[in-house]
């Protein structure tokens, strides 16, 4: 029997992310694409009972699960030093750059370990991440140029950009990701967007006040003059380092309540929202994917975003695209794409039905699959 052995650690992070989904969600479809003579192991640091019950409940079939020695902590920053490694060996897949990269015969050795880089924001936006987290990618790509079989990257985009950053040669593979099975309406959609207030109609966007994200632009635009005079609503948190949703609102002019941060959403209260939304907004400057985009897009809701390269590359043309170039009159085109997205009823209808295509062109499966290859092919 061949192991796959997957790094699931960031299920167990306090703040899992969408790395951490993007774990849960891969390695589900893993489980359930091995071929006959495989199995799947789940790799996590050491915690507690709860939580490793929690990884075998959220990952059925999962053949065994392996608890490092260490700590998360104490893990990365032994991974890090290349101090320690995975009694066994085998095959590794890391759904990020948590992995236990050392020297090894590539073309000999049994041993092989495929890392994941999301995206470049270390290298392109250092601000947005703590100067930790900054020096630990850094470190870990390094480690990553020297010991790793294969490198995944969601999009082509990232695999350009990356290429400029740190030669990886021709180990880079391109494989996405998909909207999240959990994404699912609940059964008492009309109560429940009664008890969350959601306007009849409404802007969406999702992300923080971090300036890549560029929801400062989109809140400034809808202060503008002619703007649409529709609420936005904004899954995130009210604030970010200095900034605050309410502060800016109100710097723009927006009386209050016209703009609601809603914070972190369940799973089906996000499905219900992304439903609802009149148009969705992704104006970030800088994604490595742009997962939110598809979500919006599974539901039929029209989206505008900016033609930040990954943006560009996983709307495929299913979108309002908004140029990035000339930031200062950035909120002006955001807002008049959002416009001509509301009037134009036939762009309106258009952009639903290539949305709803579009995202049905993604699947965890699909990415599942193409992942077994890779280590076949290793």
């Amino acid at each position: 029997m061949t192991t796959l052995r997957v790094i699931v650690e960031q299920m167990n992070s306090p703040v899992p992310g969408g790395i951490g989904r993007y774990t849960e969600e891969l390695t589900r479809q893993l489980i359930s694409t091995a071929p006959d003579d495989c199995d799947v192991e789940g790799v996590v640091c050491a915690s507690t009972p709860e939580k490793y019950e929690s990884v075998l409940d959220r990952l059925p079939g999962l053949a065994s699960l392996y608890k490092t020695s260490l700590p998360r902590r104490e893990l990365a920053a032994a991974w890090q030093l290349g101090l320690t490694s995975l009694s066994g060996g085998g095959m590794v897949h890391a759904p990020s750059l948590l992995a236990p990269l050392r020297r090894h015969n590539r073309a000999t050795d049994q041993n092989q370990v495929a890392v994941t880089i999301h995206d470049v924001v270390p290298w392109t936006h250092p601000e947005t991440l703590t100067p930790h987290g900054v020096t630990w990618h850094k470190a870990m790509a390094k480690r990553a140029r020297k010991h790793a079989d294969a490198i995944i990257v969601p999009t082509h985009a990232v695999a350009r950009a990356l290429s400029e950053i740190i030669d990886f040669g021709d180990r880079i593979r391109v494989i996405g990701g998909a909207v999240s099975s959990e994404l699912l309406l609940p059964l008492n959609a009309d109560a429940r967007a009664a008890e969350l207030d959601l306007p009849r109609e409404f802007i969406l966007t999702v992300g923080t006040l971090e300036p890549r994200k560029g929801l400062t632009s989109l809140i400034s635009g809808l202060g503008l003059r002619g703007s649409p005079d529709l609420p936005l609503l904004i899954v995130g948190p009210q604030g970010w380092g200095d900034l605050d949703v309410a502060a800016v609102a109100d710097e723009a002019g927006l009386t209050e309540g016209r703009v609601r941060a809603l914070g972190f959403v369940t799973d089906s209260d996000l499905a219900l929202i992304l439903s609802r939304a009149t148009v969705f907004v992704y104006p970030s400057q800088a994604e490595g994917f742009g997962l939110p985009l598809l979500e919006a897009m599974s539901f039929g809701t029209p989206v505008v975003h900016s033609d930040a390269p990954a943006l560009v590359e996983v709307a495929g043309g299913a979108g309002q695209v908004v140029a990035l170039n000339d930031l200062a009159g950035y909120p002006e085109r955001l807002v008049a794409a959002i416009a001509r997205v509301l009037s134009d009823s036939d762009l309106n209808a258009t952009l639903r039905l290539r949305g709803l295509d579009r995202a049905r062109a993604y699947s965890w499966r699909d990415s599942a699959e193409r992942v077994w290859q890779l280590h076949a092919d290793l």
